[in-house]
């Protein structure tokens, strides 16, 4: 009886509820889409960070990171490297030889590159490299041959079955030189990538560098990405710290760490800013209401209703306005979520250049995932709840006798 009370009073005055109901949708429809855009911006960016250059974890000498040089890479410990691949929250360990060199071709000027040994099978296993290829292949353990990064292949105009010339300097300063088949043209999904780095099998690469049974690191696959620091801390008494160190991607790379955090605690005084907008609309609205129904309130106390039925059905009156509210404006974020999360957003200008300097690919995919909707609906819903008090204390502290006289 209550319900269908409550639900009558919701249309007495229409105009009033209509008005309530759409500053709540619409708020709550701008907060899921900036937020959907935000958290979606950032997984693209760690997972774009993440499979084209760091990974989740790594092995490396120490000072490695802070000088990156293949003076400063290291011959792993086997013993070491079994006791870690025994902890039960490791999936693998993936070599890699980094270094720097001169790229050119018989068609281009010489440009710099990045050249980096990988094991492909274990690559494109554990961060599905042979996926990003756009023709070729990757070079297999013991092939000669190269695979390209798709912007560097455009500057150096070479494809697949063309030469590219390698001049570089090795390890202890050693010629590192070479002609290398092009076997393959990759998208890495990440703008530096993209333009610079080189992929040769690992064992050549310690050839041609005369880095012999070295790695400029091992990156550590885990079976539980968000369990990264406890990994770690397990993981950091199996190696010889006094020479080597475990770093995860948020220690290597800070800046962006601190960029979008910095990113998201503007997004987060922005939906501040609105909530308190759901806030004072929905306040208003029930200030009106029990202004407007205070004779009423004083009638119905009058001839003996309880005054915790009459409180019980202002609040539900409130609660099921904001609850349509929060059902609108959910529904209304949802199709342009899933649009711009399959069609994320170009970005072009100062906007595109920023995205790049962070080796992001210039493009704002929005994120689907259900916890926005629950996060921020569930916000909107307390908020009502919370101002509906009012409505609540008013009808236990209301005089019937002066309540009826106005």
């Amino acid at each position: 009886m209550l319900f269908k009370i409550a639900w009558r009073n919701i249309w007495r005055n229409k105009r009033r509820s209509l008005i309530t109901l759409a500053s709540v949708a619409f708020a709550l429809f701008f907060a899921i889409v900036m937020r959907s855009m935000q958290l979606g911006t950032y997984d693209k960016a760690y997972s774009s960070v993440i499979n084209a250059t760091t990974g989740f974890m790594q092995w490396q000498a120490k000072g490695y990171w802070d000088k990156q040089t293949l003076e400063r890479s290291f011959i792993p410990d086997s013993l070491e490297r079994k006791k870690m691949l025994s902890d039960p929250g490791l999936k693998a360990l993936l070599p890699r030889l980094e270094s720097f060199a001169l790229l050119a071709s018989d068609q281009s000027e010489t440009k710099p590159g990045f050249l980096k040994g990988i094991d492909a099978e274990m690559e494109s296993q554990y961060f599905n490299l042979n996926e990003k290829l756009l023709r070729g292949t990757l070079p297999q353990k013991g092939e000669q041959g190269v695979c390209l990064a798709s912007k560097l292949a455009e500057s150096l105009k070479l494809d697949v079955g063309d030469t590219l010339i390698i001049v570089g300097q090795g390890y202890h300063g050693i010629s590192a030189n070479g002609k290398y088949p092009v076997l393959g043209v990759a998208d890495l999904k990440n703008p530096v990538a993209n333009k610079s780095t080189v992929y040769l099998d690992l064992g050549e690469l310690q050839y041609l560098t005369g880095a012999y049974d070295r790695v400029s690191a091992e990156v550590l696959v885990p079976k539980d990405p968000e369990d990264l620091e406890a990994l770690q801390s397990r993981l950091i008494s199996d190696i010889d710290t006094s020479s080597t160190t475990l770093l995860t991607w948020r220690q290597m790379l800070p800046e962006l760490i601190e960029a979008m955090e910095a990113d998201s605690a503007g997004g987060l005084a922005i939906l501040f800013i609105l909530y308190l907008v759901i806030g004072f609309g929905v306040f208003g609205t029930i200030l009106m209401l029990t202004a407007e129904r205070k004779p009423e309130f004083g009638i119905l106390l009058s001839i003996g209703m309880n005054r915790g039925r009459l409180a019980l059905s202002t609040f539900l009156e409130t609660t099921f306005l904001n609850l349509l509210g929060i059902i609108t404006g959910s529904l209304l974020a949802l199709p342009i979520a899933l649009y711009y999360h399959y069609n994320p957003i170009e970005l072009s200008g100062d906007m595109d250049a920023m995205m790049e300097d962070y080796g992001m690919e210039p493009l704002l995919p929005f994120s689907i995932d259900p916890d926005i909707w629950f996060t921020h609906g569930g916000i909107v819903l307390c908020i009502s709840v919370l101002v509906s008090l009012y409505a609540i204390v008013s009808i236990y502290r209301l005089n019937p006798v002066k309540a009826m006289r106005r």
